[in-house]
């Protein structure tokens, strides 16, 4: 990093709900079945056709915010968002815009230097759009609505993080958390998990942020620091140089290493949101939140805690233990059976990781 100038990051992170059903219609949402065979008259936005919301999507979205010590929301609207994709059959998307279902939450990470807690802005539901794909016929695009309708939680993080490391720290978290409440399965070359990030540059002691640019098309956690690192180091040459950085949308090539510019940054007004006339608003009683705050499972950022100050372990055994939720749920377990709990680690860590890997 340039010395002259503070790296401001935020991102925006797409977690698709593990559910049977689609958001607003009974279609199956499991992946890689044959083009259009997913499709209901309501995904295809056939006249007529009425959204009816998925209740068991409405939970996971209150397991996401107390897993990320959010405001649960008790009343909450949807809104359309409007824009044109071919793979969007309605014109728009039914999302939350103004009033999201979670606000205000906060993600622990872990630097070297010591622990940060990165905010989190808001969390809200939302549709997924079809897919287009170019690569297949050489004259036209192909649509695959398989997708379309299938729901999401979009998680807006507080523009907190000051490098690309810490966007890894941040995006690795996200993922073991979803993971853990198992609402999403975290894969994001499936396209499961996204990421867009918004990135600037500023002068240090300035207190103006500057020029935001999104960045899209990143399908690993490692291609989204790579993006973010060439992104920082761009827009410090041309600032460098005396030129100005446009708001657009890029793209990064993970092949070649660098971000080209994909469109001109779309503003909130060209979305031209207004409250979705089909759905009533959504109320969340303090009993459902109780319910599922009850089957909560135990969270990674608690057992790595209990792991180094209950158990004497240190913080690198207590992140290898909670990396994954299986063998973290495994070692609870067996410390119910010994009271050694290194040799209990060690083991664990040592035999029996290989005996799985």
């Amino acid at each position: 990093m340039h010395p002259r100038y503070e790296v401001v990051i935020g991102l925006e992170v797409h977690a698709q709900i593990i559910s049977k059903s689609k958001l607003f219609s009974g279609s199956e949402t499991s992946f890689g079945a044959e083009p259009n065979t997913h499709v209901s008259l309501v995904d295809a936005a056939m006249p007529g056709m009425l959204p009816v919301i998925n209740k068991y999507c409405v939970e996971q979205a209150v397991k996401t915010g107390l897993g990320l010590k959010a405001e649960i929301n008790l009343y909450s609207v949807f809104d359309r968002k409007n824009y044109f994709y071919p793979d969007l059959p309605k014109g728009y998307q039914i999302t939350q815009f103004e009033t999201p279902i979670c606000t205000e939450g906060r993600l622990r990470i872990r630097l070297e230097d010591g622990d940060k807690w990165i905010g989190i802005t808001r969390i809200h539901i939302e549709e997924d759009a079809g897919k287009s794909m170019h690569d297949i016929d050489p004259y036209y695009t192909l649509i695959d609505l398989n997708r379309a309708g299938v729901p999401l939680l979009e998680i807006v993080s507080e523009p907190d993080m000051k490098s690309p490391e810490e966007a890894y720290r941040y995006l690795t978290e996200i993922r073991k958390l979803v993971r853990y409440l198992e609402i999403c399965d975290g894969n994001m070359e499936e396209g499961s998990l996204r990421c867009d990030a918004n990135v600037s540059v500023m002068l240090k002691g300035s207190k103006e942020y500057g020029q935001k640019v999104e960045v899209k098309n990143m399908n690993s956690i490692r291609n989204v620091a790579n993006a973010l690192r060439y992104e920082v180091r761009r827009q410090i040459e041309a600032l460098e140089r005396g030129e100005s950085i446009d708001q657009d949308t890029r793209s990064f090539d993970p092949v070649e290493g660098i971000t080209h510019s994909m469109r001109s940054k779309e503003m909130e007004h060209d979305y031209r949101y207004f409250t979705e006339p089909d759905l009533p608003p959504l109320y969340i009683t303090k009993e459902m939140i109780d319910e599922v705050q009850d089957a909560m499972p135990p969270l990674p950022d608690e057992l790595f805690l209990k792991y180094v100050n209950e158990l004497g372990l240190t913080e690198y055994d207590a992140g290898v233990l909670t990396g994954e939720k299986d063998i973290a749920l495994f070692f609870e377990e067996l410390i119910t059976k010994t009271g050694d709990y290194k040799a209990a680690a060690n083991w664990v860590m040592g035999p029996v990781k290989s005996y799985l890997n």
